[in-house]
C-alpha cells in the first residue's frame, strides 16, 4: 500500500490540506471581522455595516453569503415589512471562538493599539 493523500472538500472545492481549506473559508477582506462581530451575538445587517468600518454594501453582502454557504453564518429572514434579517454564527461558526480568540492574542503581539473606539469622520 502506498501513501494515499486525503482530499478535503467544501462547497465543491477540493483541498490537499485541512489548513488550506480553513484559510479558504477566512479568505476575504471582511470575513474575520464579520465573525468577530457575530461572536458578540445576533446582529442585523445594518448593525454589522455600522460596526465594520470601511465595508461597502456589496462586499458585506457577498462575504456574508460566502460565510453562509460555508456553514459559518446563519441568516434569519423574518416575514415583516420592512424585511428584518438577522445573522448569527452557526454551531460550526461558534466552534471558531477559541481559534479567533487565540488569533486575537497572537495578533496583539505585533500591533500597537491606536484607540479603543474609532470615531467616524464627517
Amino acid at each position: 500500500m502506498g501513501n494515499q493523500q486525503v482530499i478535503y472538500q467544501i462547497n465543491g472545492k477540493q483541498f490537499q490540506c485541512p489548513i488550506e481549506l480553513s484559510v479558504s473559508i477566512f479568505a476575504g477582506r471582511w470575513k474575520t471581522t464579520i465573525i468577530c462581530q457575530l461572536l458578540k451575538g445576533k446582529m442585523r445587517y445594518g448593525e454589522l455595516k455600522k460596526n465594520i468600518m470601511g465595508v461597502n454594501h456589496k462586499m458585506l453582502a457577498e462575504q456574508l453569503r460566502e460565510l453562509e454557504e460555508s456553514g459559518i453564518v446563519l441568516r434569519h429572514v423574518y416575514p415583516v415589512v420592512p424585511p428584518k434579517v438577522e445573522y448569527e454564527l452557526t454551531e460550526r461558526g461558534e466552534a471558531l471562538r477559541p481559534v479567533i480568540e487565540y488569533l486575537i492574542k497572537w495578533g496583539e503581539q505585533f500591533g500597537t493599539p491606536v484607540a479603543d473606539e474609532v470615531e467616524p469622520t464627517a
